[in-house]
């Protein structure tokens, strides 16, 4: 069993990848509303709901259970690319690195594509991969593309 590892998959919506951008840089205190039955609160720590390096906190569901993530922010404004650094929370207990990458890319059609990268590195070997974690990550993309829709009809 690999003690560390990438996940990367795409996950196409019909949102523009302009939007999904905004959404998740930052428009992340409307998800609680948007996917309520994923993420239940968000609370910025450091800086502003925009900027480069701020610091936020997750309240989620995952598997049925009540989880938190603490994440430091990195924007890529020029490639659309949003990275989530875990810095506490439940996922980092059991991972020395756990960080999420969310990149928008444009379709020539419409819509756009979330590609996610899951970087990870376990603690300990008795940890299993974060593979509910990377289902759960694709899920919120998904599921926000709905809010995404009818927020630009």
């Amino acid at each position: 069993m690999a003690t560390s590892g990438t996940y990367v998959t795409e996950v196409p919506l019909k949102g523009s990848a302009e939007k999904h951008y905004q959404r998740y840089k930052s428009e992340n205190h409307i998800f609680p509303e948007a996917i309520g039955h994923h993420i239940q609160d968000v609370n910025l720590h450091h800086g502003d709901w925009d900027s480069h390096g701020s610091i936020r906190s997750w309240n989620y569901t995952i598997d049925g259970k009540q989880e938190s993530f603490k994440e430091k922010r990195e924007l890529d404004d020029a490639n659309m690319v949003v990275t989530k650094r875990g810095v506490e929370g439940h996922a980092m207990d059991q991972f020395k690195v756990f960080d999420i990458i969310y990149q928008f890319i444009p379709k020539s059609s419409e819509g756009c594509v979330c590609k996610i990268t899951l970087i990870w590195e376990k603690k300990n070997e008795d940890t299993p991969e974060p593979i509910n974690y990377m289902k759960f990550i694709k899920s919120l993309a998904a599921d926000m593309d709905d809010h995404v829709l009818k927020s630009s009809a």
